[in-house]
């Protein structure tokens, strides 16, 4: 059994897919994989506008963000959603990238604000400790 202290500091992670990208497993494995890590997660479903990701990351005061993207669309989609997220306030959420992302296109979104890239082959053992060790602390 939790303790209250450690329920009420649970890890909030939304996982999105956002844009035409139809496939969601690796989405749906990693939302597992959180859960089963005692993360919070709530996961979008498909096909997810950039502003529907960020009303439901600022709705659900997520410390995390994890963008999954298979499409090849992330140049287009992830800065917007980082856009959005500034505008509305939520400056302080770790956010990351999950997918087929090319190597010169990781260095773009690093620049963009995405603190780190999962690309598949990514073990999920090594996705739950970086969450745990970078997301945001809130009360």
């Amino acid at each position: 059994m939790q303790s209250h202290k450690e329920q009420h500091s649970k890890i909030r992670v939304l996982v999105a897919k956002p844009g035409l990208d139809g496939h969601d497993r690796g989405a749906k494995v990693i939302a597992r994989a959180l859960r089963d890590a005692g993360y919070e997660v709530i996961y979008t479903g498909l096909h997810q506008t950039p502003e529907m990701i960020v009303n439901a990351a600022v709705q659900e005061d997520v410390q995390v963000l994890a963008i999954s993207i298979l499409s090849g669309a992330h140049n287009a989609l992830v800065p917007e959603i980082i856009t959005g997220l500034k505008k509305a306030g939520l400056t302080d959420a770790l956010m990351l990238v999950g997918g087929i992302i090319p190597e010169d296109d990781i260095i773009a979104l690093k620049d963009a604000g995405i603190h780190e890239i999962f690309t598949p082959g990514a073990g999920l053992q090594d996705i739950v400790n970086y969450i745990r060790d970078h997301a945001p602390k809130r009360d």
